[in-house]
């Protein structure tokens, strides 16, 4: 079936000078591979972000006078730690609680008293005694019943009982979130790219491969192995940590600020001309749903079905369930008074050819069924426009001559390539920005098997944009 790619081979053509490789960048850069040397994500294994050297990089290459920057997309807070290390005051928005949990208790792990903290582990490990008679049960969502064998699920109630027993509300805060973060260890699941795969002693249906996961670690192991790596951490640290950063340098960090919601909805009422420069990696045009790889810890959290089902319409759309959100963007904007720049952002969407051209080959892939998912246009148009939004006031909030730095991933569908680096940039150049350069990785990503199987093998750019507000 041929179609019409001459949009974006003209997008190519225009900017196809900026791509560049940077040998120095690998996937374990600009993953989260690079951050198992750090001790955070050894207590907490969070796979969506880059990493902190990855960080550090880009801001000596671009920016090394420290100043103010912005992570529209925290997560965890690898921009926000990495930069105040080397003495930037720091802003992210996250929406996930996941990671506005693990990053409160990553804050609450710095000020800690250790010797404290080693008392609270002693005394645990000699008081805590299971009662099978209280009444408390953990509250599931549809996509997380029988994730934990019934025992487990008594441990657990039973240690967040006993959590509440401590006085010190930062060592309570790290005992919950070592409970937080063996969670996938002590369940029947594991998480695997956009869904939680389960073990087949979960007498779920596991279609045609059966998977076991291996040794399933008792509760009460886990959570002592827990409590006791975290504490030798505190107490040593490894000398590539901010713990012994900290120590050692008697470095002053200045306290990191964390915007809780969506960034489509807070960076409006964030500040004009206010940031020198902005690194993030928003979520990818990926059909990853975040909300079901962290199930779990979404319901350590409390959230039941409804908060999920409404956590995910909320978040940047990236998987086929999003719907529109065009009358929302419009209430926002209403609300601030900025209708005009709404009305701005919309006229730029639909008048820019190569996004017209991908949403016309994705529907016609569509209505001819060469698609295995009938939303996949829809979250397509929706991703680019809501970008759109993210790109608009990114330029807003940044100084003159301040950067943005973007970490992002191509994407194809039913064969068809949507280059998402230079669609962006397209984008940003609209708003105003200067393209300084896409950096791209020497190993792209290769096409998913079932792509594969039908299109051959061919790789995809991983990109990191950098764009510049122009005086």
């Amino acid at each position: 079936m041929k179609l019409n790619t001459d949009k974006r081979e003209d997008l190519y053509n225009k900017y196809g000078k900026f791509i560049e490789v940077d040998t120095k960048l690998d996937r374990a850069l600009v993953s989260f591979q690079a951050n198992k040397k750090e001790i955070f994500y050894r207590w907490f294994k969070y796979k969506e972000g880059f990493s902190k050297r990855l960080v550090k990089y880009f801001l000596n290459k671009y920016h090394p006078n420290p100043g103010n920057i912005l992570d529209p997309f925290a997560g965890v807070g690898s921009t926000l730690f990495a930069a105040r290390e080397l003495g930037w005051d720091v802003t992210g928005i996250e929406i996930l609680p996941v990671g506005i949990y693990a990053f409160i208790s990553r804050l609450a792990s710095e000020s800690i008293n250790i010797e404290d903290f080693s008392y609270e582990i002693s005394k645990f490990k000699s008081e805590f005694k299971l009662n099978n008679n209280i009444n408390g049960k953990i509250k599931h969502i549809s996509i997380t019943e029988g994730a934990f064998s019934e025992e487990t699920e008594l441990y657990i109630e039973n240690f967040l009982i006993y959590c509440d027993t401590i006085s010190d509300e930062k060592i309570k805060q790290i005992f919950k979130f070592s409970a937080f973060s063996i969670l996938e260890e002590i369940s029947y699941t594991r998480k695997d790219g956009q869904y939680l795969r389960w073990d087949y002693r979960a007498n779920k249906s596991w279609g045609k491969t059966k998977f076991n996961k291996g040794r399933i670690l008792p509760f009460y192991e886990a959570i002592t192995k827990k409590l006791e790596q975290i504490c030798q951490d505190l107490k040593y640290g490894n000398g590539n940590d901010l713990f012994s950063i900290v120590n050692e340098n008697n470095i002053s960090l200045k306290y990191p600020k964390l915007l809780q919601g969506s960034s489509l909805e807070l960076m409006p009422q964030l500040e004009s001309d206010h940031f020198d420069l902005i690194m993030t990696s928003p979520p990818y045009c990926n059909r990853y749903d975040y909300t079901r790889t962290y199930a779990l810890e979404l319901i350590f959290l409390g959230y039941d079905d409804e908060q999920v089902k409404n956590l995910r319409q909320e978040m940047l759309s990236c998987t086929v369930e999003n719907r529109e959100k065009f009358e929302i963007l419009k209430g926002i904007y209403e609300k601030s008074n900025k209708i005009i720049d709404f009305e701005k952002i919309i006229k730029m969407y639909k008048s820019h050819e190569a996004m017209f051209e991908v949403n016309s080959v994705l529907d016609s892939l569509n209505a001819k069924k060469l698609l295995n998912n009938l939303n996949i246009p829809r979250m397509v148009k929706n991703y680019f426009l809501e970008m759109a939004f993210i790109i608009f006031e990114m330029y807003r909030v940044l100084k003159n001559n301040g950067f943005v730095i973007m970490v992002n991933d191509n994407v194809r569908y039913g064969g068809q390539e949507i280059p998402v680096d230079l669609i962006l940039s397209d984008f940003a150049v609209d708003f105003g920005f200067i393209l300084e350069k896409i950096w791209t990785l020497p190993v792209g990503k290769g096409n998913s098997s079932q792509q594969m199987g039908s299109h051959g093998r061919t790789e995809l750019r991983k990109c990191v944009y950098v764009w510049r507000k122009s005086n």
